[in-house]
């Protein structure tokens, strides 16, 4: 049972881990607490798993996320190239500062 995969930065729990949680809880209901704990998952995590489960939902057991418009994706990746272009920029003077200092 692979735990986590990551996924920009944070860590999400691949769909595997989720049906495989929710059969431990299933088979113990009342101790979700330690189910959570043992698994690293927080248990209000873990509940929600459960409860969509419950529902029988067929689908995944967490909602697929938003789709970016192209307008949003096109506006973030400006965001992103203006950050990173600033800190390029910032590099280059500070080791242009620091070559001179080497002198």
């Amino acid at each position: 049972m692979q735990k986590r995969k990551k996924k920009r930065g944070r860590s999400a729990y691949t769909e595997e881990f989720r049906r495989e949680a929710v059969r431990l809880v299933e088979q113990a209901p009342d101790r979700i607490w330690q189910i959570a704990r043992d698994l690293d998952v927080h248990h209000e995590t873990l509940q929600s798993w459960w409860r969509r489960v419950q529902q029988k939902d067929t689908g995944p057991i967490v909602a697929p996320t938003r789709v970016l418009t192209l307008e949003e994706e096109n506006r973030q990746l400006r965001q992103e190239n203006a950050r990173l272009t600033e800190e390029r920029e910032i590099l280059k003077k500070a080791a242009a500062f620091f070559a001179r200092d080497a002198r």
